[in-house]
């Protein structure tokens, strides 16, 4: 891999963070398991190698704050948020954001969300 910076190689461009926490059922606020972020978890990984975004880790994350708007995930380093709904909207994120480098603009989630 070419390192020009001299920084440390990095194991992986880009990881994803879907969060998975799982709140009382009766909570106000609700949350991305219930919503099926496990569920959306999995099938983003299987999806991933099915594409062979091999420079790319789809992590569980406990809770990312944005429960109102779950299930929930961040990209980093971009910092790029989604709202997650459906195995559509993975394959949106995997194709637009992770293979294209683009974004997919009508389920991003602003930070006034």
């Amino acid at each position: 891999m070419n390192n020009p910076s001299g920084d440390p190689p990095l194991f992986f461009d880009r990881h994803v963070f879907i969060c998975t926490n799982q709140r009382p059922e009766d909570h106000p606020r609700g949350s991305c398991a219930e919503r099926g972020g496990a569920g959306l978890l999995e099938y983003m990984k299987a999806k991933a190698t099915e594409m062979e975004l091999d420079r790319v880790r789809i992590n569980s994350a406990g809770c990312l704050n944005r429960c109102e708007n779950g299930p929930a995930l961040v990209i980093y380093p971009e910092g790029v948020w989604y709202k997650c709904q459906s195995q559509y909207d993975v394959d949106q994120i995997l194709e637009k954001h992770i293979r294209d480098r683009g974004r997919v603009e009508h389920i991003m989630l602003r930070p006034d969300e």
